[in-house]
């Protein structure tokens, strides 16, 4: 069916990419090897934009990778044919290769932090790139590292060009990266997950970017994501793949209004949607509950959060916290107020769902409520003790009853020990001695969590993201806890397997009576999971309350523009915010 429609798409125009029967085959430990891509077939014309979408291990990055040669000396294996620009990057001579790379074909990677070096200033590595490429001096290179940070939107571009990594946020970071694949002019630009850890409001802004780019430059995009919301707005066509195989291919309004396969739609129905409410609050709630409205908690005139009561819901305060702060202090540099003044309560088995923008104090929070981090002002009431300012002698009988579930379980989880040796790790710090009860306790664990209990042996490198995830979940739940905070849970995991976390926190929030609070930035992902929800800004809760509210009827200006920037799945819709998007910048630049 796919190579069917390869056939009749662009009959005239010479493609700027042309994929046939692409193969990529790894070796792995022990002999033999694991196909990742398996007889991919696909096209791009020049100046189109093509979405490559699947779940992790789909094979969608390492099909992106072939085309700039990127596993030439790796070890792997791979067949088929490739063209890009006319450029073979499966057998083309080095300095061919060389010229492709970055010249007329550019890569933009998900992790900035690791494409980009940290002892060097992004302007030097930029004007590098562009001198690899272009036979002028030094000053000419820099000049031109200037030029493409100011056309990405970098504030004060000459003075910031002589910034390091670090001292650029997520999304600025991001913009450096497109910037130095646009140093050279590429005829394409191939974006692998650029948006993955950004917030909405970041993540829209460089999708909107790729797309002006795009439009101004005549440069063929190929994105590469597991979100179908994001390339619902950034591309004319869809290729769905499945264990390294082409499942669906055709224009975007097509493969996602009307999809042809049934893999393409159960990706679809696995996508959270931010304006389908949660299904299970009215069980969580209890159907004796009455069906009253709530006002949202609003910033008061004084710009604090003013706190309203929730008359519907009648369960007992488990965690209150108040005029919370946070402060953090380096020597020669002025103090930043991380979390300035939040009030919130979060009640016996609810899910208070926290959103907000990278930077607006939420990790912080949630570090707060657990006592990983100590307050520098304000009171926290657990259960009706205040252990805002306890000692660690204190906190000791409280401990295991607060934990954290960590966003990245990769850097949680340590690689050395096995994963049932981490999920032991809370059970021996709790005091519990026998090795029998704690290997018992741990295989219970696994089993809660829907991995085999005959795991326990086995390391994080042997996991999946979302089984790694699990794995992490398992670890805060084998001190019995009664409050489970979740930072950034999902943010980094395909759409099926969020909705297996999501799944999975429900179901043992019903069985255990857990309190959750859900940290993230995907809105949609919190109205799913959460009861009431506060939007967070610049350390303050700018806006609280019941989460159907807040989502339908939101009072506060951030929290609508929070709306605003969620990708849809609708093509014509995300044009449209697109462009609505863009006014306010035309407005600006036109008042100099």
């Amino acid at each position: 069916m796919v190579t069917e429609q390869l056939a009749t798409e662009n009959p005239v125009t010479e493609p700027l990419v042309e994929v046939r029967d692409l193969t990529v085959d790894f070796p792995v430990d022990g002999g033999g090897t694991v196909r990742a891509v398996d007889g991919l077939s696909f096209d791009l014309a020049p100046g189109a934009a093509l979405g490559i979408v699947g779940e992790s291990g789909s094979g969608k990055s390492t099909a992106a990778y072939a085309l700039l040669g990127l596993h030439r000396g790796t070890g792997a294996a791979t067949g088929g044919s490739v063209r890009v620009a006319g450029v073979d990057p499966l057998g083309a001579p080095e300095a061919e290769l060389r010229r492709l790379r970055g010249g007329l074909a550019a890569m933009v990677f998900q992790d900035p932090l690791s494409s980009l070096d940290p002892y060097y200033s992004v302007g030097d590595q930029i004007a590098e790139v562009y001198r690899v490429h272009n036979r002028v001096s030094r000053r000419a290179a820099r000049q031109r590292a200037v030029e493409v940070l100011d056309r990405v939107g970098i504030p004060d571009a000459a003075r910031r060009a002589r910034s390091r990594p670090h001292e650029f946020s997520g999304g600025m970071r991001q913009r450096t990266l497109i910037a130095m694949a646009l140093a050279c002019e590429p005829r394409l630009i191939v974006a692998d997950e650029p948006t993955t850890a950004l917030d909405v409001t970041v993540q829209a802004q460089i999708l909107d970017l790729l797309h002006e780019l795009r439009a101004e430059t005549g440069a063929g995009l190929l994105l590469v994501t597991h979100d179908l919301g994001v390339v619902a707005g950034s591309v004319d066509r869809v290729l769905v793949m499945r264990d390294g195989r082409a499942v669906e291919l055709g224009p975007v309004a097509e493969v996602l209004g009307s999809p042809r396969e049934e893999y393409t739609r159960a990706l679809l129905d696995a996508v959270p949607r931010v304006e389908t409410a949660r299904h299970e609050a009215v069980e969580l709630r209890g159907t004796d509950q009455p069906d009253q409205p709530n006002q949202s908690g609003l910033l008061d005139e004084s710009g604090k959060q003013a706190e309203q009561d929730e008359p519907g819901d009648d369960r007992p305060v488990l965690l209150e916290a108040v005029d919370l702060r946070k402060e953090f202090r380096r020597r020669g540099a002025p103090t930043v107020s991380a979390v300035d003044g939040v009030s919130l309560t979060v009640r016996q088995g609810e899910t208070l769902g926290v959103v907000g923008e990278s930077g607006s104090g939420k990790t912080t929070l949630g570090r707060m409520l657990v006592r990983l981090l100590d307050p520098s002002g304000g009171r926290l009431v657990y259960d009706g003790r205040d252990i805002g300012r306890a000692s660690e002698r204190e906190l000791r009988p409280v401990r295991g009853e607060l934990q954290m579930v960590f966003q990245d379980p990769v850097s949680s989880l340590n690689p050395r020990r096995s994963i049932g040796e981490s999920i032991a790790d809370p059970l021996r710090a709790a005091g519990e001695r026998d090795d029998r009860a704690i290997t018992g306790r741990v295989r219970e664990l696994l089993d809660l969590v829907g991995l085999n209990p005959d795991w326990y042996n086995r390391y994080p490198h042997e996991f999946s993201g979302g089984q790694r995830q699990r794995v992490g979940i398992a670890r805060a739940l084998a001190p019995r806890p009664r409050l489970l905070v979740c930072d950034e849970p999902v943010s980094a995991l395909d759409v099926t397997t969020q909705a297996q976390v999501v799944e999975l926190l429900g179901r043992l929030q019903r069985e255990l009576g857990l309190s959750l609070v859900f940290i993230a930035h995907d809105l949609a992902v919190v109205r799913q999971v959460s009861d009431r929800v506060a939007v967070m800004r610049r350390g303050q809760v700018v806006e609280s309350g019941p989460a159907e509210q807040v989502f339908t009827a939101p009072q506060h200006a951030y929290t609508r523009r929070l709306l605003e920037a969620v990708p849809v799945l609708d093509p014509v819709l995300s044009a449209e915010r697109r462009a609505a998007r863009a006014l306010p910048v035309l407005e600006a630049t036109g008042t100099g």
